[in-house]
């Protein structure tokens, strides 16, 4: 369904702004990308994939808006997240007479009924696969199944498990917890683009085929790697490049594999600091300095930094299964720009 199609259906123009502003705001687009490379790479012609590319895109913008809203977030590719955009609009000055906490609520619930809506017009655009390009339905009906039950709920499951242990102290937690939170936040969506992407391009709905399953683990070791660079990037990153607040993470008491190996090599003072600091929303510019610097001189951002380039390389193998094209060069690229990006 079409943009004018599915959004002319919503009658506040607030709603209309809040649903498309990240789309016109930038973003890297990986998932469609790669959802495209595994298509070609099987042998399909990805034209017929274009709206199950868009889909993900938007099935993952509206994680983006309502994971904004958890964090607190108020920058999101360098502009206004959906919630403050709609909390410092002149308009919602103006309809809440400057009431401060009206305005705040408004915001959110704008937000969180903009994700609904992404959500749904992910899930629509996913029917024209068939309806539009002729896909066999039974393709259609098993990934959107999948992307609704199975991708869904991993991804609140990780959301749910980032929220919780960034209440739990650093000592209670494993390397092996965190970074499987990490990749059901993040890899699990890859998978399915990979898993996807040869679906479609083989018009078979076995995820089982040998080519789902090698494409599905290469996004999916992948997609962990994106994850452990964006950590990184969120620590050393430019602020300007990122589009959004570096060391908010820190504020956030974020529990990240750099935090664990930090604590874990840090002294009794070391960790006196970390512990005050990490999950202060009021620590000083000066503290989350001192905290990044120490990341560094513990060998915290270097470890993580291998932990992605491993990941990569083990991805890599899965190439194996998949013939030599153009399009399997290119999805080797694009796994050495998951590592590689400052953005």
């Amino acid at each position: 369904m079409t943009q004018p199609e599915y959004l002319n259906r919503l009658a506040p123009e607030d709603m209309r702004e809040a649903v498309t502003c990240y789309f016109e705001s930038g973003g890297k687009r990986l998932r469609p990308a790669v959802l495209l490379f595994c298509v070609g790479a099987v042998g399909g012609d990805e034209k017929r994939a274009i709206c199950a590319a868009a889909a993900t895109e938007i099935f993952h913008t509206w994680t983006l808006v309502h994971d904004d809203i958890i964090d607190r977030d108020p920058i999101r590719r360098g502009s206004p997240t959906v919630h403050e955009r709609f909390r410092i609009k002149p308009s919602t000055r103006e309809l809440y007479d400057n009431d401060e906490a009206e305005a705040r609520h408004y915001g959110l619930s704008v937000a969180v009924l903009a994700g609904d809506v992404q959500h749904g017009w992910g899930i629509s655009l996913m029917t024209e696969l068939t309806r539009k390009y002729g896909l066999n339905p039974a393709v259609t009906l098993m990934l959107i199944n999948t992307l609704d039950t199975r991708v869904l709920c991993t991804l609140v499951d990780g959301e749910m498990l980032d929220v919780q242990y960034s209440r739990l102290p650093v000592e209670r937690l494993t390397f092996e917890q965190v970074e499987n939170m990490l990749w059901k936040k993040t890899g699990a969506l890859y998978e399915f683009c990979g898993e996807a992407g040869a679906c479609i391009g083989l018009d078979c709905p076995d995820l089982k085929h040998p080519m789902a399953v090698a494409l599905g683990r290469f996004c999916s070791e992948c997609g962990t790697a994106f994850q452990l660079q964006d950590d990184i990037l969120g620590i050393v990153g430019n602020e300007k490049t990122l589009g959004k607040p570096v060391g908010g993470d820190i504020r956030e008491g974020k529990r990240t594999l750099i935090v664990l190996h930090a604590f874990q090599h840090a002294d009794q003072t070391q960790r006196k600091f970390m512990l005050k600091t990490l999950g202060n929303p009021q620590a000083s510019a000066e503290d989350v300095a001192e905290i990044k610097l120490l990341f560094t001189q513990l060998g915290s951002i270097a470890y993580t930094a291998h932990l992605a380039r491993q990941r990569v390389d083990h991805a890599l193998q899965n190439l194996a299964q998949i013939p030599p094209s153009p399009y399997r060069d290119l999805l080797q690229d694009w796994a050495e720009f998951m590592i590689e990006r400052e953005f």
